[in-house]
């Protein structure tokens, strides 16, 4: 039998098909896209994805199984980050600011308005009259786009760091950058105000917010989830390592969706936010996920190589179909009897252990940056 595996994942590799290994999701279908697809927004039949030096593609996801490309807009910077809200995308194109782009004809999309913000836009939220971009050292940048042709700024924020990630509710900002969520009070966008602070974990990436809680993709600390229950006094409630690098998060039902940059999409359990548990995944081998949105019971994910990707999570309790297993990026286990000096363990909950008991523990070198991707390896302490 373990003869037979080989031979197929050979096989699979030779006709240029990665095999994947998965959890309760499977995938549905792809679409490639010019240049590095990066953002990724969902409206109705559509799905806009940023592709970087290739602007604005829009794809028809009508059937899922078949997404293809039915317009595009080159930017004239690299589009990074996309929201939709009506009949237009507003596109965060890094130092070319932000593009309005009418989507009312997804075949002919077209720019009606921009404005150049002082940083690098790279992630972008909107609610009502306002744009939110998060612009690299410029901090939050509103724009009101009441007029689509002529967007002007009308109030800004300060960063602690590099803002990557943002996300809107109600009357608060939540904007994550490589040091802090900053939760921003926004009720007169002319005047916002810094309310609250959390201190991340690594450099953080992106945040999706459902509820009383922020969900942090915090690069290689994995998912926090952060109550904001009390705007000025955020605070994490738990911690999941995933041992990859979380670039993207989307939340829906209960459910965390993650992009992990080397483990593809990650489904992870939030409906006890103080007790997050993985449910579900889906890597292959060619894997480089960048950012995940939800919609109509599909996930849709951009990969830096190939474009988008859909899939759909099944739930628990289905039973699988053999597949070969080809985590080729998760480090095999390692057998020891204690643990080097200076290791620090964590369970796969993603709590540090300090005595280790026979067991499986991921261990990272402390004082490495979390970022560095050879800090952590799986290893099975025994006696």
């Amino acid at each position: 039998m373990r003869a037979s595996l080989v031979v197929v994942s050979l096989v699979l590799l030779l006709v240029g098909i990665a095999p994947a290994d998965s959890l309760n999701v499977r995938f549905i279908g792809t679409c490639d896209t010019p240049g590095y697809a990066y953002g990724v927004a969902v409206s109705g039949d559509y799905a806009f994805v940023a592709s970087d030096s290739a602007g604005l593609r829009v794809i028809s996801v009508a059937d899922p199984a078949h997404p293809v490309e039915v317009g595009s807009f080159d930017t004239p910077g690299n589009a990074c980050g996309v929201a939709v809200s009506g009949s237009y995308a507003y596109v965060a194109d890094e130092n070319s600011g932000l593009r309005v782009i009418s989507v009312a004809d997804p075949a002919h999309p077209a720019e009606v308005g921009y404005y150049d913000t002082p940083g690098s836009a790279w992630g972008v939220a909107v609610s009502g009259d306002y744009v939110y971009v998060a612009d690299f050292d410029s901090g939050l940048q509103i724009i009101s786009v009441s007029d689509p042709a002529h967007p002007a700024r009308v109030g800004h924020c300060a960063a602690v760091s590099w803002s990557f990630g943002v996300a809107v509710r109600d009357s608060h900002v939540y904007l994550c950058d490589h040091m802090a969520l900053q939760v921003i009070r926004v009720s007169d966008p002319a005047n916002p105000t810094e309310v609250g602070r959390w201190v991340n974990r690594d450099r953080a990436r992106d945040v999706a917010v459902d509820g009383d809680y922020a969900f942090v993709a915090d690069y290689g600390a994995g998912l926090s989830v952060v109550s904001i229950a009390d705007p000025a006094h955020p605070v994490e409630v738990a911690w999941y390592f995933l041992g990859g690098l979380a670039y993207g998060v989307a939340v829906s039902g209960g459910l965390a969706y993650v992009s992990d940059y080397l483990d593809g999409l990650r489904v992870i359990s939030v409906s006890d936010p103080a007790n997050p548990a993985e449910v579900g995944y889906y890597d292959a081998a060619s894997d480089k996920a960048r950012d995940v949105a939800v919609d109509g019971g599909y996930i849709y994910v951009t990969d830096v190589d190939s474009g988008l990707k859909v899939y759909e999570f099944y739930g628990t309790g289905v039973e699988e179909s053999h597949k070969p297993q080809a985590r080729g990026r998760r480090l095999a286990a390692t057998v020891v009897r204690s643990l080097p000096q200076g290791a620090v363990a964590f369970d796969a909950m993603g709590r540090r252990v300090v005595n280790p008991r026979p067991g499986v523990y991921f261990v990272r070198d402390e004082g490495r940056g979390a970022g560095d991707m050879g800090r952590t390896r799986k290893v099975v302490v025994q006696r």
